[in-house]
């Protein structure tokens, strides 16, 4: 984890470092460097941040906190992840009308229980391009929108809390687009249309990266979308809900799992979301066997790319259901 947290910060602030220097005016390295920047902002996303947010990077609280803020400093709020990951998406795993991770735009249709438009019909198609877009998303808007709602669900208790975290959440962005686009935009002598341009093209890398890896492994045809009992009661035992809702993918890929925090384990990390990814393989042999004692479906696809044809042929059927 040490190693991987090193790694991933610096291939994230090193590129950022060397643009905002004034010194490089290749164009070709200016895009280069923001995707780099982009594989960067992916794996702290993944295997550090994600990690740290869910209280099991390490046992020690204050280091937890300060690598939580690896989020903040990429322009997306911490709080905000929390209250819509490990609150509603942990507790309530594809119930529609509470898990916000089933929740896309009107564009998209993630469940079989949300509305269906006429549009829907052909988001098997134009996905991948809404999935790019989540990043600038988050960086931008979602952040607001969400604290705002989350506010009115009661999960922001006080006026002051509210407050404060639209503070908060303002003022990374800010600080993120400061040294993400607004100096390089000041010291390199290049267009200013190709420095636009390659930041997008980092978000869209990067959104297209994260989306897959949490997107596959819920919206399939294998994962159950049950109807809560009553408000805030899931139908079945916790445990249950979570085998029935979630899927692995690529469990034989060490690489993967290490360039994506061990989100193919994705069974394992709903099961324990307080114990580290480094552990989830090994747990993968307890939990399986577990399953198949007792009788419980236990989702695996053998690899991303039958995970990903699986997610498009979701969509595809929840285009026309």
């Amino acid at each position: 984890m040490v190693f991987k947290t090193i790694f991933m910060l610096a291939i994230y602030i090193i590129p950022f470092i060397i643009l905002c220097s004034g010194l490089v005016s290749s164009q070709a390295l200016i895009i280069i460097l923001y995707l780099i920047s982009g594989l960067g902002m992916a794996g702290i996303g993944m295997g550090v941040m994600h990690d740290a947010n869910h209280g099991s990077y390490s046992r020690n609280k204050s280091l937890n906190k300060l690598l939580a803020l690896s989020c903040d400093m990429m322009g997306c709020s911490s709080r905000v992840w929390k209250l819509q990951h490990n609150v509603l998406h942990h507790s309530f795993t594809n119930i529609e009308g509470e898990d916000d991770d089933i929740a896309p735009p009107f564009i998209l249709r993630f469940s079989p229980h949300s509305e269906r438009n006429k549009l829907h019909r052909y988001q098997a198609f134009y996905f991948w391009l809404f999935y790019g877009l989540s990043t600038i998303s988050w960086v931008t808007s979602k952040d607001f929108m969400s604290y705002r709602r989350y506010r009115k669900k009661g999960l922001v208790v006080s006026k002051k809390e509210y407050t404060n975290g639209m503070l908060r959440i303002a003022l990374s962005k800010v600080f993120y687009f400061t040294y993400a686009l607004v100096i390089p935009l000041i010291v390199i002598p290049a267009s200013p249309l190709l420095i636009i341009g390659s930041f997008l093209l980092m978000h869209f890398m990067t959104g297209i990266l994260i989306s897959m890896v949490f997107q596959v492994a819920h919206v399939i045809p294998d994962t159950n979308f049950p109807l809560p009992k009553e408000e805030n009661k899931i139908q079945k035992n916790w445990h249950i809900h979570q085998m029935e809702t979630t899927a692995n993918f690529s469990p034989n890929s060490r690489l993967l799992s290490w360039l994506i925090g061990g989100l193919n384990y994705q069974v394992e990390h709903h099961l324990f979301p307080n114990i580290c990814h480094v552990h989830y393989r090994k747990l993968s042999k307890i939990v399986s066997q577990t399953a198949k004692e007792y009788r419980i479906d236990y989702i695996v696809n053998k690899n991303m790319v039958q995970a990903i044809g699986q997610h498009i042929k979701m969509l595809h059927h929840l285009g026309r259901a």
